[in-house]
């Protein structure tokens, strides 16, 4: 999404952007599992200077309430991460698959391409970190438009 912003506003692609996010679902959800993937992740980009944020979803539930002060029920699959994600245009995924790729995106790409960010209100939603997330965006891309929480 921030790539696009970017593509839209003729700023370098990387602008922006912290980290790119890897989540995955994988039923061992000891940290060691998930150290390892993270490892592995970190040693094939480091090289290329970004970094990498992998997340097992099958644990998000284990540190979800801590961290946020919300709680978290357990996931089933990674699409069900997206569904919670913090905002809808947020609410994007891409699949390697034998064939090429899947594109998991519930509420399409329109809120992308038209810079607009929008809440996604559901049970773990907070309007605090919508703000801090929004204001954040804002200030990078003056462009957007952002939508209050209701």
């Amino acid at each position: 999404m921030q790539t696009a912003w970017n593509a839209l506003t003729n700023r370098g692609l990387d602008y922006g952007i912290n980290d790119y996010d890897v989540f995955y679902f994988d039923p061992d959800t000891s940290w060691a599992a998930e150290d390892a993937v993270i490892r592995q992740l970190q040693a094939a980009f480091a090289r290329r200077d970004v970094t990498v944020e992998a997340r097992n979803q099958a644990r998000v539930h284990l540190w979800y309430p801590d961290k946020h002060g919300l709680p978290y029920p357990a996931l089933r699959s990674s699409t069900e991460g997206i569904d919670r994600f913090l905002t809808k245009n947020t609410r994007v995924g891409i699949r390697r698959t034998q064939a090429g790729h899947d594109v998991y995106a519930p509420d399409g790409f329109d809120d992308i391409a038209g810079m607009i960010v929008r809440p996604n209100p559901g049970p773990n939603f907070s309007a605090a970190n919508y703000a801090v997330k929004a204001a954040r965006w804002k200030t990078l891309w003056p462009e957007l438009t952002v939508l209050t929480a209701d």
